[in-house]
């Protein structure tokens, strides 16, 4: 181009001519710049008193002339970035500094973002000679985490870095580092957490904890995390144009191939996003559901997670510039028909109306499955609690089942019913449903519902919480708000406070009695006779028989059961 880009109004045709001529500037490719191209520069610069640049390419030939204010400088839409996530962009920044600044934050992200060969301040001394000069260029990984290393000089003469072989050096870097990396066949991943106002640093460290949990049960490898505290969410970018930089140059350095944010991205933040870092963005949610989608076994349990993948995806359905000019005529090819954009609005509509056709259909079967179940007269208790606090567990050792359980969030995604012998030879239904988790997902738990319908028949909900967890407060919490979201408030419970085997001794029970409730191991079997006892009495003793009648002996009468609601 041979054009100025930028701040031009209020220029001189004279200036203007100047900065013109600068596209006919060549420097060595070995060259950061040359003393003649450094001196124009700061002759320009000091004349409109406004800072002026250069993008140079690795030939040497300037590709882009640039005219800010005294300040700052705006630089162009230089297009995407070169094939691979090891390259550079293959252009160098040169500009002027009128106040004698070294390098700023600005110049730092322009680097990182833009993926830039190096990046050089010249300063404009009082008589519109080039000073200084400060430059910096990207780092690879290294045991200090540094992202980018600087070097000061006195003049343009002294100024010894290689434009051209450093560059390479530090593509090749890269290259290496992505070919040791990429023998693994997991993904790479970098997480973000957030902190500020709504949420405390404290807060913020636990649930990035939580996130590392859930990117462990995706199958993804974690390789960094870090938690960006800011008194006021930016709404573009959500941590910040510097903090995305810095993490762009960590994710380079550690080759990571995705964020995964601990938070709820808009549609429009994580497009932003997207863009700026070429990477692929996850968010809290879309982390969830790809869990889900992994886990899903039965039938229903696939329709369900599809159905809230594309309740996720609709809205965040955008349409490129392309996809905006590619149109579907009608008949004939009459009309201007439908754009790409429309048409897979349409089809994700449709599909989600299918689906909830068919789980609406799939409802009704269960109900009347639970509905032949009643009248059998046996009563239902359903295990419900934070994610991998050992519900399955808690189950197979009861019922001395093989339910599979692991070390994992979400282990459990399809309910599990087995039949539980009490003393005297009465029996009941257990029941184990999908663990819930802080911030589940609405159009997760909407999808969900008919599976949670199992809750709304139980007698008697059996809330485990994980008793050695330190957030076992905020867990039991979480599990109420979604309760109440289901509208089982009322619907009575009796806490369960599982892997006291992990607590001191004394402390597990001390917790059960003060939240009255039960202290076990489901692992060990510690305390399940007393969980059983308690159980007796809430089923039976203000429903089918009173407490008194069972220490007499008494049979149960006959009739359906009491359902305590």
């Amino acid at each position: 181009m041979n054009d100025v880009f930028g701040h031009t109004l209020g220029l001189k045709p004279s200036q203007l001519h100047a900065l013109r001529r600068t596209h006919r500037r060549r420097v060595d490719a070995g060259q950061v710049v040359s003393p003649e191209l450094a001196r124009h520069l700061a002759e320009v610069s000091h004349e409109t008193g406004r800072q002026v640049g250069v993008l140079i390419d690795r030939k040497g030939d300037v590709q882009w002339v640039m005219v800010g204010d005294a300040r700052t400088l705006t630089l162009p839409d230089i297009g995407r970035g070169r094939a691979g996530s090891h390259r550079l962009r293959g252009l160098r920044l040169v500009h002027t500094h009128l106040d004698g600044e070294p390098l700023t934050r600005d110049d730092h992200t322009d680097l990182a973002l833009l993926r830039l060969d190096s990046v050089t301040a010249v300063e404009v001394r009082p008589d519109g000679e080039p000073g200084r000069l400060h430059l910096a260029w990207l780092l690879p990984e290294n045991p200090a985490g540094a992202l980018w290393q600087e070097e000061t000089a006195a003049s343009v003469h002294e100024l010894h870095y290689d434009a051209l072989g450093g560059p390479l050096a530090l593509e090749d870097e890269f290259a290496r580092a992505r070919a040791a990396h990429r023998t693994g066949a997991r993904e790479r991943c970098i997480l973000v957490g957030v902190s500020g106002r709504t949420r405390s640093r404290e807060e913020g460290e636990a649930s990035l904890l939580e996130l590392r949990e859930l990117a462990r049960t995706a199958g993804v490898q974690v390789v960094d995390a870090t938690l960006q505290h800011r008194r006021e969410l930016d709404p573009r970018t959500l941590i910040g144009k510097g903090k995305l930089a810095d993490l762009l140059l960590r994710s380079m350095q550690l080759m990571a191939d995705l964020i995964v944010f601990d938070a709820n991205l808009s549609p429009s933040q994580a497009t932003h996003i997207a863009e700026a870092t070429s990477l692929k963005i996850l968010d809290r949610t879309q982390l969830i559901l790809d869990i889900f989608a992994q886990r899903a076994q039965s039938a229903d349990g696939k329709l369900q997670v599809e159905l809230a993948q594309l309740k996720y995806l609709y809205p965040r359905l955008a349409g490129r510039d392309d996809s905006l000019s590619r149109l579907a005529g009608g008949i004939g090819g009459r009309g201007p028909g439908e754009t790409k954009l429309e048409i897979d609005r349409r089809r994700v509509r449709d599909r989600i109306t299918a689906l909830e056709r068919r789980l609406a259909g799939l409802s009704q079967d269960r109900q009347l499955r639970r509905h032949q179940r009643n009248e059998r007269g046996l009563p239902v208790l359903s295990i419900v609690g934070y994610t991998n606090a050992g519900k399955s567990t808690l189950l197979n050792a009861l019922t001395d089942s093989a339910v599979r359980t692991e070390d994992r969030l979400f282990a459990t995604l399809d309910p599990t019913s087995r039949r539980l012998r009490f003393p005297r030879d009465r029996e009941v239904i257990i029941t184990d449903t999908v663990g819930f988790i802080r911030d589940l997902p609405r159009d997760l738990v909407a999808a969900f519902s008919a599976t949670l319908e199992e809750l709304s028949d139980a007698d008697l909900l059996l809330h485990v919480v994980d008793a050695a967890d330190p957030r076992r407060e905020q867990q039991v919490a979480a599990v109420e708000a979604i309760l109440g979201q289901l509208g089982l408030a009322g619907k009575r419970r009796l806490l369960v406070f599982n892997k006291v085997d992990r607590l001191p001794p004394g402390e597990g029970a001390a917790l059960a009695h003060q939240a009255d409730g039960v202290a076990v191991s489901a692992a060990t079997r510690q305390g399940l006779p007393d969980l059983l006892h308690r159980c007796d009495r809430l089923l039976w003793a203000e429903g089918r028989v009173s407490f008194a009648d069972l220490a007499a002996g008494a049979p149960a009468p006959p009739g359906p059961r009491t359902q305590m609601r």
